[in-house]
């Protein structure tokens, strides 16, 4: 790709995500090493538990499960947020439903 980032490029840092490779720009390049291997390792307890495949599915759920511990550290109503998450999982569920049916 003519836009891709050569790996060690100043001011990027380079990690892997559920098999996929980001060249990530912050200031704190450890910091972010630290992130995407929090992203890495939800993805892939999600996907160890749940019968999909699909990778974007498994980022919406990773990110709602993250999302739900941040609620839960930040003293927002945890029912609240449980509900939330999964009135947001069946929307996701709905959306790649129709996805698949227009293929």
């Amino acid at each position: 790709m003519a836009n891709e980032i050569p790996p060690n490029t100043p001011g990027y840092t380079t990690v892997s995500i559920y098999d996929q490779t980001y060249h990530l720009r912050g200031q704190d390049p450890n910091h972010i090493r630290q992130l995407a291997d929090l992203v890495d390792s939800k993805m892939r307890a999600v996907a160890a538990q749940g019968r999909t495949v699909d990778s974007l599915r498994v980022a919406v759920l990773a990110a709602l499960n993250l999302a739900d511990e941040v609620s839960q550290i930040s003293g927002v109503d945890a029912n609240e947020g449980r509900a939330r998450a999964e009135h947001l999982r069946h929307m996701l569920d709905e959306v790649l439903e129709d996805e698949r049916k227009t293929g």
